[in-house]
């Protein structure tokens, strides 16, 4: 459920990244090849781009399937950016939250995705939520596990604590509270990217000589380079350099 990519790297139209590749994003909305769970990601989608000299990423959203979507297709034709995060959404349960709910999430300078679901969703996760201010439960974007999970993460990154920690506890957490959950997140604040691979894929695919890194649930073509990231593992990436941490369950 759900497929996203991040991307670090020299300013390129949206195009090149979401739509053009053999099996971009775009398609992945209709045709993914490694989604572990669901078909068809048409629930809405969204991409966060950063413009240079603004620390501040902007976002198109929309409730639909991103293949229907002409303005998008506008949009990214003539849109450019070094720092990208997009993702096309397959909802966990049916719900009336439209955009809201689509990623990616975004508050100050960071953009997050949440590739999966929480298992047993709301029960399972209620000792986690009522552990926030009742100010940060009121704002969530939606009535969804994403938002939650987003709401979890920023409370973290708000704390203090780096990108990787930031995602790294509240998987943690989750997995305890809500065994069988599928917690892959991708975070990004145009500098560094973090990413989780916690029961669904995940690759990343590090270009030295074009100073790139890009981490997606899946490849968008056929490049030798794409490197699967193993299940239960922290991501942290920047334009040159990728490091991958174990995770488990009771310590990082």
């Amino acid at each position: 459920m759900c497929r996203h990519v991040a991307c670090l790297g020299p300013v390129v139209a949206l195009g090149e990244l979401l739509i053009e590749p053999a099996h971009s994003l775009v398609r992945q909305s209709w045709e993914p090849r490694r989604q572990v769970s669901g078909t068809v990601n048409a629930d809405g989608f969204g991409i966060g781009w950063y413009a240079e000299g603004d620390p501040v990423p902007a976002r198109y959203r929309r409730s639909g399937p991103i293949w229907g979507d002409l303005t998008f297709a506008d949009l990214a034709r003539v849109v450019r950016s070094g720092a990208v995060l997009a993702a096309v959404r397959d909802a966990t349960d049916p719900g009336a939250d439209g955009e809201a709910a689509a990623a990616p999430f975004a508050d100050g300078p960071w953009l997050f995705s949440h590739n999966g679901s929480v298992r047993n969703w709301p029960d399972s996760a209620a000792p986690l939520a009522a552990g926030l201010p009742p100010a940060e439960l009121l704002r969530l974007a939606a009535r969804t596990d994403s938002a939650l999970v987003w709401a979890l993460v920023l409370h973290r990154l708000r704390a203090g604590d780096d990108l990787g920690t930031a995602l790294a506890e509240p998987v943690r957490e989750l997995a305890s509270a809500a065994p069988g959950s599928r917690l892959n997140l991708l975070l990004t604040d145009g500098v560094t990217i973090a990413a989780t691979a916690w029961g669904d894929s995940l690759w990343y695919l590090a270009d030295a000589e074009r100073r790139r890194t890009v981490v997606a649930s899946e490849p968008y073509d056929d490049d030798t380079r794409w490197r699967e990231v193993p299940d239960r593992t922290l991501l942290t990436a920047t334009r040159t350099r990728v490091e991958l941490t174990p995770l488990k369950e009771n310590s990082l």
